[in-house]
């Protein structure tokens, strides 16, 4: 079975990390959902997350993925985290699938050298962070084992690029059509 964490925040966007969290325990991965902060996060718009754990019980795990929704402040306060950090760099190293969405591609990845000279998007205005931002536009933009996407509007397509990534393209689609949405 295929894992992933996603990581919160106060401040998390709830949209990005809701429809990512959802697509992939459809597809079957075994998802952690891990907050940098309490296990209670409250979300951009006032919604609030529990989560399965707190960053450092998930310290010494591996996963198949990591996944950062955006948002502000919680983007932030992913970029602010030592053991988040600490994770990201080994996912990295061992080429692992790295995925972030919104301020997070920018603001988190970026930020500590793990998008390097990629082709990504992120949320508008954020891009100029970006190493390579000639991608920018796209919706969901997939260069080697790291997805980005733009933000809220793009969560469903980003969320299946990941299944994509992680189970391949018969998930995808099969995942895609029990949420009767298009699965590209």
């Amino acid at each position: 079975m295929k894992t992933c964490l996603v990581a919160v925040a106060d401040g998390t966007e709830e949209l990005e990390a809701v429809a990512v969290i959802d697509t992939l325990r459809r597809a079957g991965v075994q998802v952690t959902v891990a907050s940098v902060g309490g296990r209670q996060v409250t979300c951009s718009r006032g919604v609030t997350l529990v989560a399965d754990a707190l960053i450092s019980a998930c310290a010494q795990q591996r996963f198949d993925a990591i996944v950062l929704p955006g948002g502000l402040p919680g983007a932030e306060h992913l970029r602010d985290s030592a053991e988040l950090t600490d994770l990201l760099r080994r996912q990295h190293a061992e080429g692992r699938l790295l995925a972030a969405i919104c301020a997070s591609p920018a603001v988190v990845l970026q930020h500590h050298g793990l998008i390097g000279a990629r082709h990504a998007t992120c949320y508008p205005g954020c891009e100029k962070t970006l190493e390579n931002a000639d991608a920018t536009g796209a919706a969901v933009v997939v260069d080697g084992p790291c997805i980005t996407s733009r933000g809220p509007g793009t969560a469903l397509p980003f969320a299946l690029a990941l299944v994509r990534g992680l189970c391949g393209e018969a998930s995808a689609s099969k995942v895609a059509a029990g949420m009767l949405t298009p699965a590209h």
